[in-house]
């Protein structure tokens, strides 16, 4: 662009800049905004990929991403030859031993799957230990707890003892693991604990499950008793009469609480070696448990369960106020729990 040049006399140049375009200024804040919209995107689309949603998940297999481990070996479970202080493995001294942790939520099919797996002659699950509060009061007492567990001390039912296999338990997500996750995942890694998750991709389902066992505790619809878990077709069929009433004002608000702590459980996990199975796929295929036989490197057999399910069929006949939630579910990301999906 031209200069402005001024003469005001034969010895005096002045010589004034241009001025500046208003048109380049705007373009140059154009520009500015446009990055800081960019940058801003990037930072969202980075914090909602946080809470992916575990829905669509199949079965998989993830090992630990150690690069001076073969990746043969890796696809292996650590096995352990432990010493028992309160007994003698006899014959079985020799015989290895897988250590697993199934991590759920409750009424996620998880004690169903549990008596499934202790139908195997070679595992012994051990229920929910940490449902007693002083063993997961923090982190040392935990570790203590582990430890115990897996050194074939914790006597229960479902103990194998001597020749187990693979020894386990029951975590719920609510039961410390969460809390503690970063000494329980460097504990995992270092003792090899094979992680099984189980979740449940019908959470409307699982809260129907919820609230008619939470009922069931004070009333206790079987003959003065309360049980979690039924044998029998009429004990199902006495549990299902009762009809809870779900808040459909907090409905949506309530399941996505459930996927982002069941997400956020399989990323503080990540690193160490697990499976994820769902209570849909393993009602639907039974084959599926074969995968999990597998993950523990252990001779497939067929399993067992004496449970019996307790809510059947529709979704409608279980819920009471049945006509508010599919109102509120209908025409959102949740609708397909309205239909029956086994």
């Amino acid at each position: 662009m031209a200069e402005y040049i001024c003469l005001f006399n034969k010895d005096t140049i002045i010589i004034k800049p241009p001025k500046k375009s208003p048109i380049l200024l705007r373009m140059v804040v154009l520009v500015f905004a446009m990055v800081c919209g960019v940058f801003i995107c990037s930072i969202c689309l980075k914090q909602i990929s946080t809470r992916s949603k575990i829905k669509i998940e199949d079965i998989q297999v993830i090992e630990r991403p150690f690069s001076d481990i073969q990746p043969k070996k890796m696809q292996i479970p650590i096995v352990h030859l432990p010493h028992p202080e309160t007994f003698s493995r006899a014959e079985c001294v020799h015989n290895p031993v897988r250590y697993f942790a199934i991590l759920s939520m409750q009424r996620s099919g998880s004690g169903w799957f549990e008596t499934l797996l202790n139908s195997h002659v070679n595992i012994s699950s051990n229920g929910e230990i940490f449902s007693v509060l002083d063993r997961r009061r923090n982190a040392s007492s935990i570790i203590k707890t582990l430890d115990k567990l897996y050194n074939l001390d914790w006597f229960t039912s479902a103990s194998k003892n001597e020749c187990s296999a693979a020894v386990g338990f029951k975590w719920m997500l609510n039961q410390g693991l969460m809390e503690h996750h970063k000494d329980i995942v460097e504990y995992f890694n270092a003792r090899g604990v094979s992680a099984i998750f189980l979740f449940r991709r019908n959470l409307l389902r699982r809260m129907v499950s919820v609230l008619s066992n939470s009922y069931d505790r004070h009333a206790k619809l079987l003959n003065g008793t309360h049980k979690s878990h039924v044998h029998s077709a009429e004990e199902a069929e006495t549990l299902s009469k009762y009809k809870p009433t779900i808040n459909s004002k907090l409905l949506i608000a309530d399941l996505k609480e459930m996927e982002i702590m069941a997400a956020r459980a399989l990323e503080y996990f990540n690193s160490t070696r697990h499976i994820v199975l769902y209570y849909e796929d393993l009602i639907k295929n039974r084959t599926k448990l074969k995968d999990a036989q597998e993950f523990l490197g252990l001779p497939f057999i067929e399993l067992t369960s004496r449970q019996v399910k307790i809510h059947k069929g529709l979704l409608s006949d279980h819920i009471e106020n049945w006509d508010d939630v599919n109102k509120t579910l209908t025409g959102t990301e949740y609708e397909n729990f309205l239909q029956a999906d086994y």
